[in-house]
């Protein structure tokens, strides 16, 4: 029989339904595990005007935190809108510590939002002040300054994926 001990799983839902399981798995579980629909603030262009508005950063996925044994997976199993939770041959898959290493950095806080970051440009160098991208540089692949979009090279389940994250370009400081 195995038990993962407070480890961070993925589980794959219908895309659009990420809330409905994260509610789902709360009832269900109460505070025996933690779930977050990681969410990303963008500003987008409507009708002329700018305004801020927040996307799902893995459409599809809900992240769950805690021990899952055989009886906790046969219950997450049970919730009907639920597709799968993601495993391998030693049971529930893991998110990997080097995945989560730039996760933990960008979702700074409980609710699984990732803020707009703060930038300037010195010469043609692009730097961060402030927000989830301090410190990470090195994975922004191309900024977008007119849409204020930060293409950003992420590892998430063994795959690379290139995610676009809210940036606002600043005078310097």
């Amino acid at each position: 029989m195995w038990v993962t001990e407070n480890c961070w799983h993925a589980i794959f839902v219908f895309t659009g339904q990420e809330e409905k399981v994260k509610k789902a798995l709360e009832n269900t579980f109460g505070n025996q595990i933690k779930c977050i629909v990681p969410k990303r603030e963008l500003r987008e262009r409507k009708s002329g005007k700018w305004h801020k508005v927040k996307r799902k950063l893995f459409p599809g996925y809900v992240l769950i935190k805690g021990d899952i044994d055989v009886e906790k997976y046969y219950k997450i199993k049970e919730i009907p809108i639920l597709t799968k939770l993601l495993k391998d041959r030693d049971g529930p898959l893991r998110i990997e510590e080097k995945e989560l290493k730039v996760l933990n950095i960008l979702i700074t806080n409980d609710d699984g939002n990732i803020g707009i970051s703060k930038l300037y440009k010195e010469n043609e160098e692009v730097r961060v002040i402030n927000g989830p991208l301090v410190g990470l540089e090195g994975y922004i692949q191309s900024i977008d300054a007119r849409k204020g979009r930060a293409k950003v090279k992420i590892d998430f389940l063994g795959d690379s994926r290139i995610v676009q994250l809210g940036i606002d370009f600043v005078d310097k400081i």
